[in-house]
């Protein structure tokens, strides 16, 4: 006896687009929350080291261009955790991913 079997649309492309998903975490490009080393960056423009991921967040220190900063993890599309040295202290926030020239 013969078993046809029938898949829909919606599911085969939801089975690509998974399969996708775990292709881009493979190879490195997909989870960036992975690597949870500190990696040394430049700032490449002047920002703003925020306490929260809003733009009306309380400013913690002001990253001038050329500052080196030790990015901890990214967290959005659109933010990074960072550590800079303000003075005497360390500072830890969240910055702009656009402070910095496209690396990841």
């Amino acid at each position: 006896m013969k078993k046809t079997v029938r898949v829909s649309f919606s599911g085969l492309l939801a089975l690509t687009l998974l399969g996708g998903c775990n292709a881009a975490r493979e190879d490195g490009h997909g989870n960036s929350r992975a690597a949870n080393t500190p990696t040394e960056r430049t700032a490449a423009v002047e920002c703003i080291l925020y306490d929260g991921m809003k733009k009306d967040s309380p400013q913690l220190a002001e990253i001038k261009s050329g500052m080196k900063v030790q990015v901890l993890d990214s967290v959005d599309a659109y933010f990074v955790k960072a550590r800079v040295s303000n003075g005497d202290k360390v500072v830890t926030g969240y910055m702009y991913r656009t402070c910095f020239p496209k690396q990841w």
